[in-house]
């Protein structure tokens, strides 16, 4: 999992030739920081780049450069219920209304796959 300060430091440090852009997995702009390194202007967007990454909030550090992760958490996806109808599209008794309500959890991170799946199941067996 990478983390924000790691890539600011990098950026600050080291930004010049594009290390932080390697740290991030965003190898293609570090090899054009890399090929232009000599004229500076990576270093000047790199100083930039490192207060923009320092200063960022550690959940839009994580949704942009850490997607995809799984995080390990104490509730088992078995334990968790989530209240669907609750939710932004409240008044919908009907599965996709649903289904869609844990999807947006899903994507905005609330939910793991995992979790998702599970409560996925839940909702299209409730029906039966």
């Amino acid at each position: 999992m990478k983390d924000k300060t790691t890539a600011g430091l990098l950026a600050l440090f080291l930004g010049g030739i594009g290390i932080h852009k390697f740290y991030l997995g965003r190898g293609g702009q570090g090899i054009l920081y890399l090929i232009f390194c000599w004229t500076f202007i990576p270093a000047v967007i790199a100083f930039i780049e490192a207060i923009i990454l320092l200063t960022m909030s550690d959940a839009d550090f994580n949704l942009k450069y850490n997607t995809g992760m799984m995080v390990a958490k104490a509730a088992t996806p078995q334990n968790i219920v989530v209240n669907v109808a609750n939710t932004a599209h409240a008044g919908s008794d009907d599965f996709v209304g649903k289904l869609k309500n844990l999807n947006d959890l899903r994507i905005a991170g609330a939910l793991t796959e995992e979790e998702f799946q599970v409560q996925k199941q839940r909702v299209l067996s409730s029906g039966r």
